[in-house]
């Protein structure tokens, strides 16, 4: 059965039609606050209600009880801290009450806040309490050290999306999922979060899913994610001729999912389950590589953190598998819990491999990779296919590394078209 979202309801903080305007015009006067990469893709979030039930970055209260408990000020399950950071000189001039106004990299209006308090914070302590190290070569420390020393807590408003690039008709927000589910008449539906493409080993175990539920909803991160990621609309292409070749479409929904990537172990899975939860999902299938298997902890790990909660209070159920591998033995997929042969019998490609082979023109073996998928990266690596990318790779101090100028193609300094691992 469909659950409720968390906290009980849905609340979406997208402004539309003559409210938008109006608050527009407000904001023209209001000082502005420029987001990074992770924070807009936060405020995205909120604009749809995928961070139900919070309404707004987080304020004391809140922050603190998350470091220490995992829950927010009012009790509800709730794993990491969802922040605006702000400068010493910035924050000099803001006061509780007043509006601002929450701009990107190149200025644009993306929404406003009304500030409800402004408090210091320490990176350092983030650091431990959510990553459990404090070494900066971890992705998401990495970013906590570059931010200001004042948190901004505070509800907002977002304004509507801008931009048409080609995840536009993918970027349903959690109420349309819902309605299209129903529409459907599924009843369970089974999420997967990533922001890689998608290789046959997250094939099988989708598959093995959908033999347990109604649906399947892939839901490909497209907000702020590390700098070597694949471009979203590459990862999009790559979807879409997966999906026409391999998945039954009546049993399969493709909608983008902006949040960001914060590699924070188990509190991100938390996290995930929490948003997936939002979006009208009942299961949500949890896999070693889900995040690419990149500073990632162990499956027992993450399993850990969910039976110290309890299944039942975070109100959607966990498939948890193994990673995915051809074996040549067995002649199909299977994963270290259903196959007996050892790794030298498995078809698995690191990311750094696979693009090595692309970057001479080698098509991946077809036991890791659909032929399909292959070819669209092939062509990227070539430098034959131009992808735009849209407006949900927002520059930022992340997002400016690998965001592409309109109709650039796919090349780095090596000449491969593709990012090494």
């Amino acid at each position: 059965m469909t659950p409720l979202p968390h906290g009980g309801r849905l609340v979406p903080r997208r402004v539309e039609g003559e409210e938008a305007a109006a608050l527009k015009r407000r904001a023209a006067s209001f000082p502005s606050l420029i987001l990074d990469a992770v924070a807009l893709s936060d405020l995205e979030m909120f604009a749809g209600g995928g961070f139900s039930p919070l309404i707004g970055f987080m304020g004391t209260a809140d922050y603190e009880r998350v470091l220490a408990e995992m829950r927010l000020a009012r009790g509800q399950l709730w794993p990491l801290p969802i922040t605006l950071a702000v400068r010493a000189e910035e924050a000099k001039g803001l006061r509780p009450g007043q509006e601002v106004a929450l701009r990107d990299a190149r200025g644009r209006l993306r929404g406003i806040m009304k500030i409800g308090e402004v408090f210091p914070w320490s990176p350092v302590r983030e650091a431990k309490a959510v990553f459990g190290t404090t070494d900066e070569n971890h992705p998401g420390i990495k970013r906590l050290f570059t931010l200001g020393d004042r948190l901004v807590g505070g509800e907002v408003r977002v304004f509507p999306r801008s931009g048409t690039g080609p995840w536009t008709p993918y970027l349903l927000d959690p109420s349309r999922t819902r309605a299209e589910f129903a529409r459907r008449g599924w009843r369970t539906v089974a999420g997967f979060q990533s922001p890689h493409f998608l290789h046959r080993g997250n094939e099988y175990l989708q598959k093995v899913a959908l033999e347990m539920v109604d649906g399947l909803l892939l839901h490909p991160v497209v907000g702020a994610t590390p700098a070597e990621d694949l471009p979203s609309d590459l990862r999009l292409r790559c979807y879409e001729v997966l999906l026409a070749n391999y998945f039954p479409a009546a049993r399969v929904i493709l909608a983008a999912m902006p949040g960001a990537i914060r590699y924070a172990g188990p509190r991100e899975a938390v996290l995930q389950a929490i948003v997936a939860k939002n979006y009208g999902c009942s299961h949500l299938i949890m896999s070693r590589d889900r995040n690419g298997g990149r500073d990632f902890p162990s499956p027992s790990a993450v399993q850990e953190i969910f039976n110290y909660f309890g299944q039942e209070e975070l109100g959607i159920k966990l498939l948890f598998f193994d990673q995915a591998f051809y074996c040549r033995v067995c002649g199909g997929m299977a994963t270290r819990k259903t196959c007996p042969h050892g790794p030298t019998e498995r078809v698995e490609l690191s990311r750094k491999m696979l693009w090595a082979m692309l970057a001479r023109g080698e098509a991946p073996p077809a036991e890791f990779i659909r032929p399909e998928v292959a070819a669209v990266l092939l062509a990227a690596a070539a430098g034959k296919t131009r992808f735009a990318l849209s407006d949900m790779g927002p520059p930022g101090r992340e997002g400016e590394r690998r965001v592409l100028k309109k109709d650039a193609t796919l090349a780095t300094p090596s000449g491969a078209g593709l990012r090494p691992d």
